[in-house]
């Protein structure tokens, strides 16, 4: 599933409007963001702690930085885009991934978040479903107590010039069922009327 959202997360990226546009990818992991913005006109920089998910996303032509989203060693105003994807749900202080997010935003900067909503139903499909679907989430791999209050997203990232615009999403149900058949290897992901359970957010810096 993080292949479906990578290219989801993908498709809100604009090509970049000057030489030397930089694409930050928080959380990057093994680089699955790189083909779905490979000619969009970035260096794509990934940050992530894990050493061997950097290795791989190098494979894919990310420039590899190691560090920790809630303090990223690279400097203010660095980046023309901002991709958070899938990882907000893993930190346990949301304030300060954000603040970094918006940090490193050049004026103008756009930010790309998805990432799953603080609520029961969020809960329940996010872990007592989808970790149950082999091939889906991971067992295990959910805090459901780090998944993101929406309302504080939205403050937070108010406090540092960016306004959000959110939208919720899902697995397409005619993908699934021919993803489960073994008929497809991707699924599209589309648009629903809530964001109670995955959603996307999109805002630019002021």
């Amino acid at each position: 599933m993080l292949h479906w959202l990578a290219a989801a997360r993908g498709a809100l990226i604009p090509p970049a409007t000057r030489d030397g546009a930089v694409l930050v990818d928080l959380g990057c992991g093994a680089g699955l963001l790189a083909p779905h913005v490979a000619g969009a006109g970035y260096r794509h920089i990934g940050v992530d702690i894990g050493a061997s998910a950097l290795a791989q996303a190098a494979s894919h032509g990310v420039t590899a930085v190691r560090g920790d989203v809630m303090a990223v060693p690279l400097a203010d105003g660095c980046a023309d885009v901002v991709a958070a994807g899938e990882i907000l749900e893993h930190v346990t202080d949301l304030a300060a991934a954000v603040g970094e997010a918006c940090r490193l935003l050049r004026p103008g900067g756009l930010l790309v978040i998805d990432t799953l909503a603080a609520t029961a139903l969020g809960r329940f499909v996010a872990v007592t479903v989808a970790e149950r679907i082999p091939g889906a989430a991971p067992p295990g791999i959910h805090d459901p107590a780090l998944f993101v209050d929406r309302a504080a997203l939205v403050r937070e990232c108010a406090r540092h010039g960016v306004t959000l615009r959110m939208r919720g999403i899902r697995p397409s149900l005619p993908g699934l069922v021919r993803w489960a058949a073994g008929r497809a290897d991707t699924v599209a992901m589309v648009p629903v009327p809530t964001t109670a359970v995955l959603f996307q957010a999109v805002g630019r810096r002021g």
